[in-house]
């Protein structure tokens, strides 16, 4: 019989290191990279074909959003239609996704169908029609939403706050309009996906259980296919922002006011980016935080408040978000900053580091459950020239920093007059 000590809490350790699933490199026939990662017990893959052509190299704003979803609304030999049935009946589906820096098309398959539905994938990639009727009606219901949108608080803060601390000519921070909306032309969308939708700019990242048969089919479907290599005069030329670095947008009858604070930082590439990450999660990085403690539990002026570090390929920033009752918008604003102050000032007494170390540790082994997950970690550093190593690197600086070297950070980064602030609804 098993005697247990229920007054005595169970040995804790912290993690050392995380064994990841190995990544192999390839490349297909005609030079197209395929990164991919064999692992778990289920006959299932999850493919992604990504491409640079994010946000960050469209010329005004929507183009690359707009690209991405009217991709898979029809091609030269399927309509909208028959794709989705068609991908549907072996019970696979494909997700499209528009990011900064890049977008993605996902496929999820079993690996018994790969062949049955890779040839809609293909026709999805190499053949959309861009017909002029989807492009009407995505376009009006986009601009539906986005008017719904504009009445939120939230919305508005994020946009203006990122036009703010980019600027609104630089394509992190350039917003879309009504005008935009209704300026926005088909051939914004054909011109962008010939420059940008070549495979020489696709990189294949393969997960689950990847076989020889795995790899040559996407051999056969996209190996043999010719090359156009992409012209690289298309990337945008960078102007930060030069604007004011307060805004306050008033909402008549607003019941809350949407915050947002904080400011450009280095990202990924930078030395500072690991010990920012243990600064930002004493700040407002995870429930337990110092910002939800302060403003949620004890002042009682949010259901919640964070803070969080964004990295892009060319540029990563720092901010902190919430909605406060409009009565109390100048009381949670004091709150906040008192809560910056304090990390420039005060060393983080050693207890309370131990608990985030803890926290941001679990939290990444937690994000390694599976080769789905370890491939969208892999994928999250490979876009920067990093491997796993990178991750093997943050733990050590995890379990290393001290309260003095983030107490530096805090001065280095958090000056009040560096900080950006918008605040949309009451003040």
């Amino acid at each position: 019989m098993i005697d247990l000590n229920r007054k005595q809490d169970p040995a804790f350790h912290q993690i050392n290191t995380i064994e990841f699933l190995n990544v192999t490199k390839i490349h297909l026939d005609n030079g197209i990279e395929v990164n991919y990662i064999n692992g778990g017990s289920q006959q299932i893959l999850k493919i992604d074909f990504i491409f640079n052509a994010g946000t960050y190299f469209q010329k005004k704003p929507l183009i690359a959003s707009s690209t991405i979803n009217l991709i898979k609304e029809g091609t030269k030999s399927y309509s909208a239609a028959e794709i989705a049935e068609g991908i549907d009946e072996y019970g696979a589906f494909f997700e499209v996704e528009n990011s900064y820096d890049t977008a993605t098309l996902t496929l999820y398959t079993l690996s018994k169908y790969l062949n049955n539905v890779l040839p809609y994938v293909k026709e999805v990639l190499l053949f959309p029609t861009f017909s002029k009727n989807e492009f009407n009606i995505y376009k009006n219901n986009r601009l539906e939403k986005f008017k719904i949108n504009l009445e939120k608080v939230s919305f508005v803060a994020r946009t203006v706050f990122m036009e703010i601390l980019f600027g609104k000519n630089h394509p992190y921070g350039a917003n879309p309009t009504i005008e935009t909306y209704d300026n926005l032309a088909l051939s914004d969308i054909t011109d962008f996906y010939n420059d940008f939708y070549n495979l020489d700019n696709c990189k294949i990242l393969v997960a689950g259980k990847v076989e020889e048969q795995t790899i040559a089919s996407l051999n056969n479907f996209f190996g043999s296919l010719s090359i156009l290599k992409t012209t690289t005069s298309k990337k945008p030329t960078i102007i930060l922002s030069d604007e004011n670095s307060t805004r306050y947008i008033e909402k008549e009858n607003a019941l809350q006011s949407a915050i947002r604070i904080g400011r450009i930082i280095p990202n990924k590439l930078h030395p500072d980016y690991f010990g920012l990450q243990v600064l930002n999660t004493v700040l407002g990085g995870y429930f337990g935080s110092r910002l939800m403690k302060n403003i949620r539990e004890d002042k009682g002026y949010t259901y919640g408040i964070g803070s969080g570090i964004t990295s892009f390929k060319n540029a990563g920033y720092f901010f902190i978000s919430t909605e406060v009752s409009s009565k109390v918008t100048p009381a949670a604003l004091i709150e906040i900053y008192n809560e910056i102050e304090l990390l420039r000032t005060k060393k983080i007494p050693l207890n309370e580091l131990e608990l985030v170390k803890n926290y941001m540790l679990g939290q990444l082994l937690k994000a390694c459950d599976g080769p789905f997950n370890m491939a969208a970690m892999f994928g999250n550093v490979d876009m920067y020239g990093l491997d796993y190593s990178y991750y093997t690197n943050f733990i050590s600086t995890i379990k290393k920093i001290t309260p003095q070297t983030l107490l530096e950070l805090g001065v280095k980064y958090l000056n009040k007059s560096d900080l950006k602030e918008v605040v949309v609804g009451l003040l």
